[in-house]
């Protein structure tokens, strides 16, 4: 409709960017906190031996995935197969950023579950924030997180967060949500505080549906870091960008079965940790 004026939107967001970036000590303080974060986590990942960690996530993996052989197997010759691959320091990095995010993102995203279920207006204004974050190209995320953090890996982290805090806060509230009136009117009978109806009946109740966001956080983290490579977030998300570039069929197979090896071991622990008895 030619004879409306345009909506100058990309001005007002332009504008809106410039006067965020007024406050530099806020962005340099998280890019702080993040970065202790994201080193602590490499460092203490790879200062271990790679035939240790090998060692490490296949009992994991038996232990906490039911017991099945077939996937054990399937976790070691992988993880073998990517250190002989050269892949290894690559996957320590990756693996360090998606748990980072995954931290923050469950940090964050469980008290504002947990504050969406409690109040109907916080889940009525929430509601459509989630929404916007879900449904937004993930490559948009890169331009903010590069505007404000940088480049390297703590924009990577940044981007992700973002992309795939939504999960944990929705299946948070819809757990809390689902917890039977009967219990909750148990709970007030016997006398219990607010708070003691959360921590002991409310979330213990609502594990499996929390966990279940917080599995789909780790998956949309590990899903976001290889995109934050074109930031310069690193590890196993910069050999396939590469791959791609170079038109290198055979490198991006490689690094993409590394990070295929790495989503089934996140999944698998994840998942499991939600299957315990109540």
């Amino acid at each position: 409709m030619e004879f409306l004026p345009r909506l100058p939107l990309a001005d007002w967001i332009d504008a809106f960017v410039d006067w965020l970036k007024n406050a530099d000590f806020i962005f340099d303080g998280l890019t702080s906190f993040i970065d202790v974060i994201l080193t602590g986590l490499a460092g203490a990942i790879g200062i271990l031996p790679s035939w240790i960690l090998i060692i490490a996530f296949t009992a994991l993996t038996f232990w906490f995935a039911g017991r099945k052989v077939g996937l054990a197997a399937f976790v070691l010759i992988g993880l073998l197969l990517l250190d002989n691959m050269g892949y290894w320091e690559d996957m320590v990095l990756t693996l360090a950023i998606v748990l980072t995010a995954a931290i923050i993102s469950v940090v964050v995203g469980v008290p504002l579950g947990i504050w969406m279920a409690k109040k109907q207006a916080v889940e009525g204004t929430l509601r459509p924030v989630l929404d916007f974050m879900q449904t937004m190209p993930a490559f948009v995320y890169l331009i903010p997180a590069v505007a404000f953090f940088g480049i390297g890996e703590v924009p990577g982290v940044v981007a992700s967060v973002i992309f795939a805090m939504p999960p944990t806060i929705r299946l948070t509230n819809l757990g809390i949500r689902q917890v039977s009136t009967e219990m909750i009117e148990a709970a007030d009978a016997f006398g219990s505080t607010a708070m003691q109806k959360l921590f002991k009946v409310q979330l213990p109740m609502a594990k499996t549906t929390i966990m279940a966001g917080v599995n789909q956080t780790i998956m949309l983290s590990l899903s976001m870091v290889v995109i934050a490579s074109m930031i310069g977030a690193g590890g196993l998300g910069t050999a396939v960008y590469y791959a791609v570039g170079r038109n290198d069929v055979g490198g991006g197979f490689e690094a993409g079965f590394a990070i295929v090896i790495l989503a089934i071991i996140l999944d698998r622990l994840t998942q499991s940790f939600s299957e315990g008895k109540d």
